[in-house]
């Protein structure tokens, strides 16, 4: 392969393992769109943990041979003649699932499933974006949406979907408890966030005192299990709490008294069944946050970048649990 060439990462069958993981970088003709479809020319995609998790097989849906990635930011290379050469970012529950991904120099999708990036966002920024963002912006959409003056607690603050929680609470008015294994909040808010410490058990305690025995409005919990106990012991009356996560299998014992004398709601959101088009709309939702820094992406740092040929250092790193957002820049 001549260096320049167009590539994509192309994937036989799910693997056994991540030392089996034969993902291949193969060559990629521009393809043609259909009607109402646009080509675009990644510039930048992440890595995602569910992108490694379905080529290590957790995803029973996802569909082989597939070129993976969910996330994304680049130009219309071809499309409608209005569409071409505009910046645009996306991300979706089916891209790279059950349809081709980003990681790959060329990606055809519908017309719908692309929006303008936000004005000021490099690629990279760009690209690290979506699913975390979107996770968060679908929970509380799901939950009624945030209002100020709401208390809102978020389980695992110190993750990417946390962070973006944190960030979306904040700039819509609420107070924000932040609740994580360390002592100081290190993403970003629009307003002050109080931190709980819960390194030695103290979540529920932490929240209880800082509420004056209240609660929360709004709990998001990006951890599944381990915070179930406290997520459900920090409700306030008429409470929701939100779940994006757990391991198949996985139980928690339900207090059915506690739950419906406390009026509470309970919300799952599984982004994979958000196609790109549906994620687009929730990014195109966030756009005017970004633009007036009332929300801001996570960083990329120059070594968290990777090329097509090096998508397997890069999947290795997401997979041994990297706290840092990891792209690929085809």
């Amino acid at each position: 392969m001549a260096i320049g060439d167009p590539q994509c990462l192309w994937l036989p069958a799910k693997a056994t393992s991540i030392e089996t993981l034969a993902l291949q970088c193969n060559d990629q003709a521009m393809p043609r769109p259909g009607p109402d479809e646009v080509v675009v020319r990644v510039r930048a995609a992440a890595v995602n943990p569910s992108d490694v998790k379905a080529a290590l097989g957790f995803m029973p849906h996802a569909v082989f041979p597939r070129t993976p990635g969910r996330d994304f930011a680049g130009e219309v290379a071809a499309g409608p003649p209005d569409r071409v050469g505009m910046r645009v970012w996306g991300s979706g529950g089916d891209t790279g699932i059950t349809r081709n991904g980003s990681h790959a120099v060329w990606m055809v999708l519908p017309l719908a499933a692309v929006r303008p990036c936000p004005v000021g966002l490099g690629f990279a920024e760009a690209g690290a974006v979506g699913v975390p963002f979107v996770t968060a912006c679908e929970g509380f959409a799901r939950a009624g949406g945030v209002h100020p003056g709401q208390t809102v607690v978020v389980l695992g603050a110190n993750g990417k979907v946390g962070q973006a929680a944190v960030q979306l609470a904040a700039r819509a008015g609420a107070r924000v408890i932040a609740v994580q294994r360390q002592a100081q909040f290190d993403g970003f808010a629009s307003k002050p966030v109080e931190v709980v410490d819960s390194t030695d058990g103290a979540a529920t305690a932490g929240v209880m005192a800082l509420t004056n025995g209240r609660g929360a409005d709004l709990v998001f919990n990006t951890v599944d299990k381990a915070y179930w106990e406290a997520g459900h012991a920090v409700m306030a009356k008429g409470a929701t709490q939100i779940f994006i996560i757990a391991t198949k299998g996985q139980t928690v014992e339900l207090d059915l008294f506690r739950f419906y004398r406390g009026m509470h709601n309970f919300v799952g959101v599984d982004t994979m069944a958000l196609g790109c088009v549906r994620s687009c709309e929730l990014l195109d939702e966030l756009r005017p946050g970004f633009e007036d820094a009332s929300l801001q992406p996570f960083a990329v740092l120059p070594h968290n970048t990777f090329s097509l040929d090096r998508a397997l250092d890069a999947y290795r790193s997401v997979f041994s649990g990297s706290k840092s957002r990891i792209v690929l820049q085809p």
